[in-house]
Parts: C-alpha cells; sequence; structure tokens
C-alpha cells in the first residue's frame, strides 16, 4: 500500500466536478479552508512510494481503478498537501493530474478510504 487515507468532508461542488468533468480533486483537511467547497478533503497520510502507471486506486466501495498516467507534480502534491486531481475514464495533461480508468465512476461518502497500491 503507498497511500492511505479518509474521506472527511465532501465540498459541495466536488460531486459536480465528478459529474461534469469526471474529476475528483483531493485536498488533505483544514490545508486550504477556502477550496473547502470544491475538494474532497481527507485525512493526512504518507505516501510511502510514488505512484506510478498500473498502480491500483482503491475508492469508496471497493471501486478500482487502473492508473494510466502520473503527472510531474502529484506525486509531490501528494506528500505535501495531500492533494493531487483524479482524472476517470478521461483524457488530462496537467502536472498535479492522476488519470485512472475503470467501469464505474466512484461513489464517495464521509468514512469512506481512499487507497492507492
Amino acid at each position: 500500500m503507498k497511500y492511505d487515507v479518509t474521506i472527511t468532508n465532501i465540498g459541495s461542488l466536488a460531486h459536480n466536478f465528478l459529474e461534469n468533468s469526471s474529476s475528483i480533486i483531493l485536498l488533505d483537511e483544514g490545508v486550504r479552508p477556502n477550496l473547502s467547497e470544491m475538494v474532497v478533503e481527507h485525512t493526512a497520510g504518507e505516501l510511502t512510494e510514488d505512484i506510478k502507471t498500473g498502480d491500483t486506486l482503491i475508492m469508496g466501495a471497493k471501486r478500482k481503478f487502473k492508473v494510466v498516467s502520473v503527472g510531474d507534480a502529484a506525486n509531490d502534491n501528494l506528500r505535501k498537501e495531500g492533494h493531487c486531481t483524479i482524472v476517470i475514464n478521461a483524457e488530462g495533461s496537467m502536472p498535479g493530474q492522476i488519470i485512472v480508468k475503470g467501469n464505474l465512476p466512484p461513489r464517495l461518502n464521509v468514512g469512506d478510504k481512499i487507497i492507492f497500491e
């Protein structure tokens, strides 16, 4: 397991980003309160090893996604602030994005785990 956190807050706009942009913005809880409406906040976690293409992301009710691309800044941002943008079944090219592919979109709830392995 490379990263394991628990969702503590889902901003009111976070579901819109998932539905309209197929993306989820992650951020450690309390790091940037001005962004809390847009992000999925989570407990602080330790990134024990860089996330790489081929890794697995598990979100919510055991929904699994395959990591297909990792932006140049994503691992550093996760280490510093628990921050990255997960893009699901879509294209992306920003440095802080992690692109994943899977069959079903995640259903996120407070208390759910987000795990990279």
